[in-house]
């Protein structure tokens, strides 16, 4: 476990743990076994500052999330369950599904991903999934539906007849179903006892969070924001046009840009700074 300096202190939690399993790599763990890892309305809230102290904080350049147990997350609490659903969650889901963040956040779904969790995975940026992981969106058999950002993501993740699946019927995707439909990026293999190898999905999470923690920190957001303005449904010209304006600006001819230059010209790894983006 890589035991990072931080220039601001993480914010304190009561729903989840804080770790750091690599260098620049904030892991999130749901930690309500018992109850699934349902959150309620307080867990919603302390996951928003735990991820707001992420893009804040220099030192990390990228997240995961996963859950304690046999569930990602199962569900919404059931006090958030009775609550009138007249007006919209202010907060997203998880401080995820309706995030517009700065650095990426990898789900690594060890489970069931049912309501909230699945509206989750739809907005993370990269979805890493577990043999044993199930996707599902079963609002419509509770007599509510998904608000908290799950149904237009979905439309445009997955395509509309997908989406409308999900969410008319309510029903279970598997992990590999998952995968073939776009949901998720990857599912970890199994043994020849059907077990999950390599450490599981968390570990399949590191290393590829790993790997984004080695490019370039600047790099990193400005191309996440990119990909961003496609996905929220901007014009190609518009959105390439909006990033070169915006932090392309920022980054360009900036230290870790030369730094990369001159680490390709003189064959060697480069040595980033941490991003002032």
């Amino acid at each position: 476990m890589h035991t990072p300096t931080f220039q601001t202190p993480p914010p304190s939690t009561t729903f989840t743990r804080l770790s750091y399993p690599a260098p620049h790599v904030l892991l999130v763990t749901l930690s309500r076994p018992r109850q699934l890892n349902c959150i309620n309305g307080a867990g919603n809230q302390e996951l928003h500052d735990v991820w707001s102290w992420m893009d804040a904080e220099p030192s990390l350049r990228v997240g995961i999330v996963t859950g304690e147990g046999r569930a990602f997350c199962a569900e919404w609490d059931q006090m958030q369950s009775s609550r009138s659903q007249s007006k919209p969650r202010t907060l997203s889901f998880g401080g995820l599904s309706r995030r517009r963040g700065k650095k990426p956040v990898i789900a690594a779904v060890n489970g069931i991903a049912h309501g909230g969790g699945c509206e989750m995975i739809a907005n993370c940026d990269i979805v890493l999934a577990s043999p044993s992981a199930v996707f599902a969106l079963p609002e419509v058999k509770r007599g509510v539906v998904a608000i908290a950002g799950a149904l237009p993501r979905l439309a445009r993740a997955i395509g509309r007849m997908r989406a409308m699946e999900m969410a008319l019927t309510g029903r279970n995707v598997g992990a590999e179903e998952a995968k073939a439909w776009g949901l998720c990026n990857a599912v970890c293999q199994k043994d020849g006892d059907g077990l999950a190898v390599e450490g599981g999905v968390v570990q399949l999470a590191v290393r590829w969070a790993a790997e984004i923690g080695k490019n370039s920190p600047d790099s990193v957001v400005v191309s996440k924001e990119g990909v961003e303005l496609g996905w929220e449904g901007i014009g190609v010209e518009e959105g390439s046009q909006k990033l070169i304006d915006g932090l392309w600006k920022k980054m360009d001819g900036g230290e870790n840009m030369m730094e990369g230059i001159r680490a390709f010209v003189e064959k060697r790894n480069a040595r980033w700074v941490d991003s002032k983006l």
